[in-house]
């Protein structure tokens, strides 16, 4: 079983369930479900399963990750030792929760940009359980940009300020690190977007422009016959409202942060029969 769950069980048990332990049988067995009180895109479903295997409970899928749910939907069944699903009840719901509400956030944004671009999360993931929201990144249909720090190189705003412009940063890292990883930088003014696409990096990041700004990058680009040099990534402020605004101007990517740090958690319940 993997640790990050071992911790999650272990943290919530304590020393004991001392409620179950206390009101519930030992040998007592029982069947339970899983039921959707909210609508959206299922993710975490196998996580969950792994949760209640771990305590020998056993589970029967009634839908898979990546299904769209509604209130009143039948998510999976159990069958074991009551204290046993009780006790695992509580972890796997909140992470069945969580990662059904990045999905569904995620393939929200796609469903907006019709294809158009690519819709991609960002590291605002919660710590110790990113690799789950990356997880629900990819079922909600979004890419998961960098799982960790090794992925690939991103020079952000700190490492350019240590440096001392982004072109400084960027010759440096094409000097250093491996052909094998790409090189993304981060870029404020359209001077700096325009010294990095002539250098080649991999990837532009424009980072808190407006849809005006933005064109205008674009634009400026495309008149010196650069812009196919780099994939353009737009980041910072983007949300449902404006996102439109941003999508036909001609970039590649646009990487949104709230699809981990804010997004709701779906409503899920476990009952006994």
């Amino acid at each position: 079983m993997n640790k990050i769950l071992e911790y999650m069980l272990d943290e919530d048990e304590g020393f004991g369930d001392i409620t179950s332990n206390s009101v519930i049988g030992e040998n007592e067995e029982v069947r339970a479900y899983i039921v959707s009180k909210d609508e959206g895109i299922l993710a975490g479903i196998n996580i969950a399963k792994e949760l209640f295997e771990s305590k020998r409970v056993k589970v029967l899928f009634h839908l898979s990750d990546g299904n769209k749910i509604k209130k009143g939907d039948l998510l999976m069944s159990l069958y074991g030792n009551a204290r046993d699903i009780l006790l695992v009840e509580r972890t796997a719901l909140n992470l069945l929760m969580r990662m059904s509400g990045v999905a569904s956030a995620a393939n929200e944004y796609v469903n907006l940009v019709d294809g158009k671009v690519i819709i991609a999360g960002t590291r605002k993931t919660q710590p110790a359980i990113g690799k789950f929201d990356k997880m629900a990144l990819k079922i909600g249909g979004a890419d998961t940009h960098r799982f960790s720090l090794d992925d690939m190189v991103l020079i952000k705003d700190n490492h350019i300020a240590v440096v001392g412009s982004p072109l400084d940063a960027l010759l440096k890292a094409q000097k250093n690190v491996s052909f094998s990883k790409k090189i993304e930088i981060e870029v404020e003014s359209l001077e700096d977007a325009i010294s990095c696409v002539e250098n080649n990096a991999d990837i532009v990041m424009l980072d808190n422009m407006d849809a005006l700004k933005v064109s205008e990058v674009i634009n400026e680009l495309e008149n010196r016959n650069i812009r196919q040099n780099s994939l353009i990534e737009i980041s910072g402020g983007i949300n449902k409202e404006n996102i439109l605004d941003y999508v036909d101007l001609g970039v590649d990517i646009i990487s949104i942060g709230g699809l981990t740090h804010s997004s709701r958690s779906l409503d899920f319940s476990l009952k006994i029969k």
